[in-house]
């Protein structure tokens, strides 16, 4: 029988949305309507089993795996266990990243971004083109499968995914996210400059470029007609390889639409980037200037990196409206620079993270959270940054970078009143962290968790141990709008009966019908 609810039971954590500076640890109940997917209810004062019990009897519910003959609205219940040190944490929230680079992950030897683009990125995504009309290359087909399937193991829920030039490929990406449940907004990427492009990678031109794009629009809102899951979105690669009769094309395209299509590109991620900017676009202020020329600059644009804003480029983006996606490894790994995200939320311009697959190494958001703190902590040893309190105020708490990660990075693709938090009015987008019971390392391989909980630690430390020390298989479970995307939701290991069988044990229905129950499962 359908179930009404999910009621999920345990440890609950997020960030509020009043500050970043501290988790909100909750230890309660939380249910969700199966019908829209909407956090409806919650009550913190379910502790023990006996509390679920007078909760599930306040209600008129019962277990959807009760026999037929009970009545009441049935509901799911899905439990995250104390003594194996789970929690539920909101999904994460991908900003910026290259679905078809994905195989390239860790390929960046020892280049600069320029070159590392032209040995690497535009081979790659140039060969998800096909010589069959409107039918992708199996490579597509392998690749995106690979890089949703990765995401949504890692606990991203939300993905903001440049593709390539191909109307087939990047259709088939929108396709695969809405089949397999992924929050997503999918870019067909335009590129008709043929002095920053390949010739064998390349739009014929402007006005085809923007027509393509509306092939993909017109695809994405067919399968998705209320944008539930999938949205499309314009996708100019960066200033260098597009032409400005493209840039202007995009920007109107954007614009034709109600709400106004979002918008995502590149912008101050290297230094010879932005004096190449300089030299193609002599009228311009600056990098920021000429997005905003073209009127691309818009509250649903996103603009990823960021590492080299002037400050009057700061003002412009933050009175503009638009956002900032943060991708601290791809930094690192290009040798691009740090941005100093502090600075950026001290102007008042919302941030989110993202992993830039393939210049970052790792489809992992909560790689993408370490990363944040670790680079943020080498700001105050960079230039003028120094030991005073202005060099430590750039650092970024595990709680912030967590913030971003899940807050900040809903803000950035416009949707803070529905995802990133536990709110009750949110969809459920969440995952199921499960760090485990301490085993000794002497004695057991705990193949299933890197991080180990000793078991004095309070569930701040053990979030932080998270943070630091855990990956992909921490991650349980996923949801998207209350829908499982990933993993079991039976939080017992697969034993469907269990919540129902302590029921009857405890005499909700009677001790006599559990021997006809155990008998009717067998």
């Amino acid at each position: 029988m359908t179930s009404t609810y999910i009621v999920f039971v345990g440890t609950f954590v997020h960030l509020p949305r009043s500050t970043s500076n501290a988790l909100a640890i909750q230890q309660g109940a939380l249910w969700v309507s199966t019908a829209d997917g909407r956090i409806k209810g919650t009550d913190w004062t379910v502790v023990t089993e006996g509390d679920l019990r007078a909760l599930l009897k306040e209600k008129s519910w019962i277990p959807e795996d009760a026999p037929r003959y009970k009545s009441g609205t049935r509901v799911k219940i899905v439990q995250a266990r104390e003594e194996q040190n789970e929690f539920f944490f909101p999904g994460f929230i991908d900003t910026h990243i290259h679905a078809p680079q994905y195989p390239n992950n860790g390929l960046f030897g020892s280049t600069t971004l320029l070159d590392w683009l032209k040995e690497y990125t535009f081979p790659m995504e140039a060969s998800f083109g096909s010589s069959l009309a409107n039918i992708p290359s199996p490579r597509a087909y392998r690749v995106y499968n690979q890089v949703v399937s990765r995401t949504l193991a890692n606990g991203t829920t939300f993905a903001s995914y440049f593709a390539t030039i191909h109307v087939s490929a990047t259709n088939l990406l929108a396709a695969l996210c809405k089949k397999r449940g992924q929050r997503a907004l999918i870019g067909r990427v335009c590129m008709d400059n043929p002095n920053f492009s390949e010739p064998y990678y390349i739009d014929p031109s402007a006005k085809e470029s923007i027509e393509l794009n509306k092939e993909v629009i017109s695809y994405i809102q067919s399968i998705d007609p209320q944008g539930t899951l999938i949205k499309p979105i314009i996708t100019p690669r960066f200033a260098l390889t597009c032409t400005p009769k493209a840039m202007q094309g995009l920007a109107d395209l954007a614009a034709a639409y109600e709400p106004p299509l979002h918008i995502q590109t590149h912008i101050s991620e290297n230094t010879l980037e932005i004096d190449d900017v300089r030299s193609q676009f002599p009228a311009a202020k600056s990098y920021a200037d000429v997005y905003d020329t073209y009127g691309l600059l818009t509250p649903r644009t996103i603009l990823a990196h960021g590492v080299h804003l002037s400050p009057d480029e700061q003002d412009l983006i933050h009175h503009r409206g638009a956002k900032i996606s943060h991708c601290p490894a791809s930094n690192s790994a290009l040798g691009s620079g740090i941005c100093p995200v502090r600075k950026l939320l001290d102007k008042g311009i919302t941030v989110g993270l993202g992993t830039d697959v393939s210049g970052g190494y790792s489809p992992s958001i909560l790689e993408a959270v370490r990363q944040a703190c670790l680079v943020s902590r080498l700001l105050r040893h960079v230039g003028t940054a120094n030991e005073t309190d202005d060099g430590k105020k750039l650092v970024l708490s595990v709680e912030e970078a967590l913030y971003l990660a899940t807050r900040g990075g809903a803000a950035v693709v416009n949707m803070e009143d529905d995802i990133g938090g536990f709110d009750v009015g949110m969809l459920w987008d969440a995952q199921l962290i499960h760090l485990g019971r301490f085993l000794p390392a002497c004695k057991y391989d705990n193949g299933n968790s890197q991080v180990d909980v000793f078991g004095w630690e309070t569930w701040q430390e053990k979030v932080h141990k998270w943070v630091w020390s855990g990956d992909d298989r921490n991650v349980k479970s996923v949801w998207v709008g209350g829908n499982l995307v990933y993993g079991k939701d039976d939080g017992d290991d697969g034993r469907r009966s269990g919540w129902w069988s302590w029921v009857l044990s405890a005499g909700v229905v009677g001790v006599g019908a559990v021997v006809a129950f155990r008998r009717m499962r067998l």
